[in-house]
């Protein structure tokens, strides 16, 4: 099913349980209430709408007649609700003109409500026709609410929260109005219809790093992009009606504070499931998103979440642990970046939720490190913050959390520019942490093909030349250690790990001649860890293949990738308190 097809289903259902606004509405952040007398005048200072959230002050979302986008110089108002700037005539953009969007919007509200005779309706009317921009400051309206969206209401209504745009008159004018349009009809390439054919697609909002007004997922505005004469929306032709649902949807999904919608380095996902049961559709939401690290619902299905995922990642088969998850629930996985003006689909996954959690299970067998990390299931987002300078998410690869995302929902190769990022990561600076190490592993594991039990811990049987070097590296970093303590200005992995795991040759004889110094030093306060240490370097070499340069000039990048692995077990080794060499324990365990 494609994208836009898939989001109108979701509209449909979500429609039918009252979380999505009707056809010709849209949720929009309303910061401000105007109160009228029916006489048109404001009955007193507007009431602030916003809740408090930490020490901001958030708007509400509320459903009103719809958004639309707002290209060119000629201002074009919303019905009965809006910016200050067009519904009041203030702004506190100097480079706004106020005056000419107020005067747009007085006219087409004018127009709009010359015959009406519901009391709502003719008090917004008179409103208009009777307003100045200059009574603001003369009434001493609060300068927070310039440029914020503003609603209006009965005075006599307002307690009870009833609304000008939602009284029943209003509503069917605005029917009306929708249905006016005189715009080409054709058939939907989404719902099969003949139907009025969307000229221009509404916005998508809250894509991170997007316009904060909104961004195009379909849109034509070149004449490159134009085919057999048509125009903008009739070059790819969507019904009003299913731009509408698919525009809803997604906005729904991606609002602030939705449980589905995670954020994963710059690509916005959003999720949803398809299936007979309501229930059964929340749990395989929630435990895809505590899968990677995003948000559950906390109530009623949150505990159910949390034992079906305890499972999942024990490795339990899914139709085992909650079979109606495996029996026709589709899911649904998009995923969105910024591009100018218009969004990227990063990915775009539909398929039976128990194959995705398979996959996910592999996944995580990939990842699987001994020592684990502290977080053995951190979100996706705390490994590609081990990708990227400074721990930074904007300094993320471009595409990269996109194409990982992907692969691991599909079970594909993981990217190799995963590889590549940590190794330069690494090099840059020299932290081979679990985190580092259990990506590489995973990518040597499923890229490489390399053998997953051989990769999680400590192999004394490894005959790669890069494991081998990575661990003889970690030895003499521990018997610089064992000579100098640990206080040391610049340690042997400071200095060389760069150079050691990417050019051996250059370092590795160095190494060699600087332990001899240190060993010695060894020999006089601790004789029988000399000799362990000693014992473990001469081990290492007589593995490595018998007249071959021990230190070859260059190591390619699943070598390098295998020396980080090789130095990561190897040090753990080191810090084993138990089950380990006794003088090892005694010298790394104050």
């Amino acid at each position: 099913m494609s994208v836009l097809a898939s989001l109108t289903h979701a509209y449909d259902r979500m429609a039918d349980r009252g979380e999505a606004p009707p056809f010709g509405y849209s949720s929009e952040k309303i910061s401000f209430l105007i109160s009228l007398k029916e006489d048109g005048t404001p009955a007193g200072a507007p009431a602030d709408l916003r809740a408090a959230t930490g020490k901001k002050l958030t708007p509400r979302l509320m459903a009103v007649p719809a958004s639309f986008k707002r290209p060119g110089v000629t201002p074009r108002p919303f019905f009965l609700w809006d910016n200050t700037a067009f519904a009041l005539g203030v702004t506190a953009q100097e480079d706004k003109d106020a005056i000419t969007r107020f005067k747009a919007f007085q006219k087409r509200h004018i127009e709009a409500l010359t015959d009406v005779t519901d009391a709502g309706l003719l008090a917004l009317r008179r409103f208009v026709e009777r307003w100045t921009p200059e009574e603001f400051d003369a009434r001493g309206w609060p300068e927070a609410m310039k440029d914020q969206n503003v609603i209006f209401a009965l005075e006599s209504e307002r307690l009870r929260n009833v609304y000008i745009h939602d009284r029943p008159a209003a509503r069917m004018l605005w029917a009306q109005i929708l249905s006016s349009g005189e715009g080409a009809k054709g058939i939907c390439l989404v719902t099969g219809n003949f139907a009025p054919i969307e000229r221009l697609h509404p916005a998508i909002k809250g894509v991170w790093g997007a316009r904060s007004s909104g961004a195009s997922l379909v849109s034509f505005n070149l004449d490159a992009f134009t085919s057999y004469g048509q125009e903008q929306g009739g070059n790819a032709p969507v019904s009003e009606a299913a731009a509408f649902a698919y525009t809803a949807a997604l906005n729904k999904f991606l609002a602030s504070g939705s449980k589905n919608r995670m954020q994963i380095g710059d690509t916005s996902t959003v999720f949803w499931a398809d299936a007979s049961n309501t229930e059964t559709a929340i749990v395989a939401e929630g435990a895809f998103a505590a899968m990677f690290g995003g948000t559950v619902d906390e109530g009623m299905q949150a505990s159910r979440v949390a034992a079906v995922l305890e499972k999942i990642r024990n490795g339990q088969p899914l139709n085992e642990i909650a079979p109606e998850l495996t029996k026709g629930v589709r899911f649904y996985v998009l995923g969105l970046a910024p591009n100018a003006a218009r969004l990227s689909v990063r990915f775009w996954l539909d398929d039976d939720f128990g194959t995705i959690a398979a996959n996910y299970q592999e996944f995580l067998d990939d990842m699987r490190i001994a020592p684990p990390p502290k977080d053995q299931h951190a979100g996706l987002w705390r490994y590609l913050n081990e990708v990227a300078v400074l721990g930074k998410r904007e300094n993320i690869p471009p595409n990269l959390a996109g194409e990982w995302m992907r692969s691991i929902l599909t079970g594909a190769n993981y990217p190799l520019t995963l590889l590549s990022s940590t190794l330069m990561r690494l090099r840059s600076d020299k932290n081979v942490n679990a985190f580092r190490a259990a990506i590489l592993k995973a990518v040597l594991v499923r890229n490489f093909k390399m053998k997953k039990e051989a990769l999680v811990a400590l192999d004394p049987e490894n005959r790669n030349k890069g494991y081998l070097l990575g661990r003889l590296f970690a030895v003499y970093e521990q018997v610089q250690s064992a000579a100098l303590g640990r206080n040391v200005n610049a340690t042997v992995k400071d200095k060389f790990y760069g150079a050691a795991s990417a050019q051996p040759r250059k370092v590795f004889a160095l190494l060699d001649s600087g332990s001899a110094h240190h060993l010695s030093k060894i020999g006089k306060q601790k004789p029988g860890y000399k000799i362990t240490l000693e014992k473990l370097v001469a081990g290492i070499m007589e593995i490595m293949s018998p007249g071959d340069d021990p230190f070859p000039a260059s190591l390619s990048a699943e070598q390098q990738a295998l020396f980080a692995l090789g130095y990561y077990h190897q040090r753990s080794e080191f810090f084993k308190s138990r089950n380990n060499d006794p003088a090892i324990a005694e010298e790394t365990n104050p």
